[in-house]
């Protein structure tokens, strides 16, 4: 049977559009006025926010103009690598495949907005009341989040075979 595992890799455009026009609808809804949607009272709510880092808004205080690019780049070099190894993996690997392709659709969300804001919108806002905030996030986000926790599942139940040595031991 032809292996048709490239199918699988269509999520990425799904998860990339649905990112695209959650982050729109943020931003003609939440950013001016700024307002926020209670979603579930004391724990959810849609809240705009520009991040300017990476996750949890780390690197966001590192003052350069060149700082979008660096971390476009970055998310470009990850794409490429996620490509690799997707295009290289074993047939048969659906949940890899799921893994791969929301991830690389979460890190080119994030991206196109790096490259055309030089920030990254996020506005879902997850708290405990008034005493615990979680950093704002976005589709892009959870679909990289849902991604990394696929790769350990299918990590899991995939492991990797030592290989053989002269002597017959697994290395």
């Amino acid at each position: 049977m032809k292996n048709r595992k490239w199918l699988w890799f269509l999520m990425a455009p799904a998860v990339w559009i649905l990112d695209y026009f959650t982050k729109i609808w943020a931003m003609e809804t939440l950013k001016v006025p700024r307002r926020s949607i209670e979603l579930i009272a004391g724990y959810l709510d849609f809240s705009y926010a520009e991040n300017t880092g990476v996750a949890f808004g780390i690197f966001d205080s590192l003052e350069s103009n060149l700082k979008p690019y660096l971390l476009a780049a970055l998310g470009l070099v990850a794409v490429v690598a996620i490509l690799i190894y997707y295009w290289k993996s074993p047939a048969g690997r659906r949940l890899l495949y799921i893994a791969l392709s929301v991830t690389t659709g979460g890190i080119v969300g994030n991206l196109t907005d790096r490259l055309l804001r030089g920030y990254v919108v996020d506005f879902i806002e997850v708290h405990i009341h008034d005493s615990f905030y979680w950093p704002n996030f976005n589709v892009a986000d959870s679909a990289i989040t849902i991604g990394i926790i696929l790769l350990i599942i299918d990590s899991i139940m995939n492991p990797i075979e030592g290989k053989s040595s002269k002597d017959g031991e697994c290395v």
